[in-house]
């Protein structure tokens, strides 16, 4: 309830039309709870005495009460409307700026299919409750004690049958909501499963079909989906056996009123209309006993709800800028001063250890190692994606937690080993390295990174749309496009973690020809490739998340193993010492 408390908060401007909404709710079953007096005096006043002139004025004031109920009724309408869909608006929003501000330590907490649906399903279920559930939450306590009062001047003693029913209709909602709440937490569960497995098919749909996987996928979103039905079958099986229960008691009810009524109405203790009106405040306080149990029902599943969207906006961020943050990097030297890391404190073992390793501003500097030896998680900590979990990592001279983090990482251009462009165009996608940028400048920086040689032959060259993810260009093609973008930066540290894995040879020595003409640029290259890294000033060759060795190709060649293994593996038919490759 706490969660669904806060959440509240972000209300703001609409909380004005959730008030408005109140008032209206309670004029409206104020206008309804009326109607039924007039009947009595209708039956016992105007049919009884054939009194015409009082059963048309009495009518009138009935049908004015009907009138105003409906006028009112359809202005809660729209205010409920503008209240719960500008909430559900602003908690998305709200959500959203909270995600982007998570570290990559933050996002691993979450699959990417959950946080979706946190931000649609979950977020849908709350409107919903606002939208669905407000009125009746308003309007069944209104009704049930206006009702119960106006029961009572009616008939005390015929009033007696509501202490009887009202502990039956309370325990049947205790036990539905007791053994219900669970069960909506696992139905948002199920919906997590079946949208990761959508969203995995879906962004995976060429390696389906190339892999001709099309039977297996259909038969993993068989299984998610026939989980979703199951659950959703049962959850809602539970929820609607509130409604026999209810109808039941409401119509024993009803039937005890009629022979007691009756009873009275033969003896002169009550008349026929004010019995009529008693049955008619009867059904008035049993239905909204009906909504406030709907309402339990729909909080229930709305808390399942508000939690999943308080753990999202409650994760602390794992990286924050510090007080007085230092806005400027002089320069883009690098050192490693004993660093470990691990993802997880739990974890047993460091992914980084022991690192120490200083790189000078303006340095090339090559990374090799096999797969695993955590390459990516080094230079990661650079730009403070991850924070180191022991030691310090330095830039410009300082710790880079002294930093701005959005200064740090504009000084810092990084192309990530997976590519990813959005939807758009190239242009749009160049200019997220700056916004600013004239098309000379686009178009340079695509040459640096030799994108303008199938940029060219594009129609609409700047202007061509790329498609989801960047889908209407190859591989090759996609990883220029990121260099470029990176480029556009002009950082004074640049990262290519495996970044021309894809392009040819030729392109990739253009590439690095490219960046050598970058002044004062520090320069940073991951690869698999040992061609990649040949010309560098140094090389670093991990190994199992530890430095093996540093050196230049000439020193490494001569003296550490595993770069002579790398270098014999893929260099067959040169002349064993370099020699050939150094010219």
């Amino acid at each position: 309830m706490n969660d669904l408390k806060r959440l509240l908060g972000y209300m703001g401007p609409y909380r004005k039309d959730m008030i408005l909404g109140m008032l209206l709710v309670i004029i409206e079953s104020s206008f309804e709870m009326v109607i039924p007096v007039l009947m009595s005096d209708i039956i016992d006043t105007g049919v009884a005495q054939g009194d015409v002139p009082a059963i048309m004025t009495t009518g009138l004031q009935m049908a004015a009460c009907a009138v105003l109920a409906l006028i009112t009724g359809l202005l809660y309408a729209r205010y409920a409307a503008r209240a719960s869909y500008g909430f559900g608006a602003r908690i998305r929003e709200a959500e959203y700026a909270k995600v982007q501000e998570y570290a990559f330590a933050n996002l691993d907490h979450f699959e990417t299919s959950s946080l979706i649906t946190r931000m649609t399903t979950d977020v849908t279920v709350l409107q919903n409750a606002i939208n669905g559930g407000f009125r009746p939450l308003v309007r069944g306590p209104s009704m049930l004690v206006l009702g119960i009062a106006l029961a009572f001047f009616m008939s005390p003693e015929l009033s007696v049958v509501f202490f009887i029913c009202t502990p039956v209709l309370g325990a049947v909602l205790f036990l539905v909501v007791r053994h219900i709440a669970p069960m909506y937490i696992r139905l948002q569960q199920a919906m997590d499963h079946l949208n990761n497995v959508v969203q995995e098919c879906l962004t995976a749909i060429r390696a389906v079909k190339a892999f001709v996987r099309g039977e297996y996928e259909e038969e993993k979103f068989e299984a998610v989906n026939t989980e979703l039905m199951q659950v959703s079958r049962s959850t809602f099986r539970t929820a609607v056996l509130n409604l026999p229960a209810f109808q039941l008691t409401m119509y024993a009810a009803c039937v005890l009123i009629l022979w007691l009524g009756g009873t009275m109405i033969l003896n002169g203790a009550l008349t026929v209309g004010r019995l009529t009106s008693f049955l008619s405040y009867v059904m008035q306080v049993m239905n909204s006993l009906m909504m406030i149990s709907n309402v339990f029902l729909l909080m229930t599943r709305s808390l399942a709800s508000a939690h999943r969207v308080a753990q999202v906006l409650d994760e602390r961020v794992a990286l924050t800028s510090p007080e007085n943050a230092v806005t400027e990097i002089p320069d883009g030297g690098i050192r490693f001063e004993n660093v470990s890391f691990k993802y997880h404190p739990d974890a047993a073992e460091y992914a980084l250890a022991n690192i120490d390793l200083t790189i000078r501003p303006g340095q090339t500097v090559g990374i090799l190692g096999g797969t695993g030896s955590a390459k990516s998680t080094l230079v990661q900590l650079i730009p403070r994606l991850y924070d180191a979990t022991e030691g310090r990592v330095l830039v410009g001279g300082r710790d880079v937690r002294e930093y701005d983090l959005a200064a740090l990482r504009d000084a810092v251009g990084i192309v990530l080993q997976k590519n990813v462009l959005f939807s758009g165009t190239v242009r749009e996608n160049l200019q997220w390295g700056d916004p600013t940028a004239d098309d000379e400048t686009l178009w340079a920086a695509c040459r640096a990174a030799c994108a303008d040689e199938f940029l060219s032959a594009m129609p609409g060259g700047l202007d061509a749309d790329l498609g989801q993810g960047g889908v209407n260009v190859s591989g090759g093609q996609k990883q220029r496009l990121c260099i470029a973008r990176t480029l556009l930066k002009k950082p004074k540290i640049l990262i290519f973690d495996d970044s021309t894995s894809a392009v040819d040879t030729a392109t990739e020595a253009k590439i690095r020809a490219a960046l050598r003409a970058l002044p004062n640029v520090t320069k940073i290259i991951i690869a698999q490739r040992i061609t990649s890294v040949m010309g560098t000033d140094q090389i670093i060759v991990l190994d199992d998340g530890r430095i093996h060795a540093v050196g230049t190709h000439r020193e490494l060649l001569e003296s550490d193993a595993i770069y002579q293994e790398i270098y014999h593996s893929q260099m067959k038919g040169g002349s064993g010492d370099g020699t050939a490759d150094l010219g």
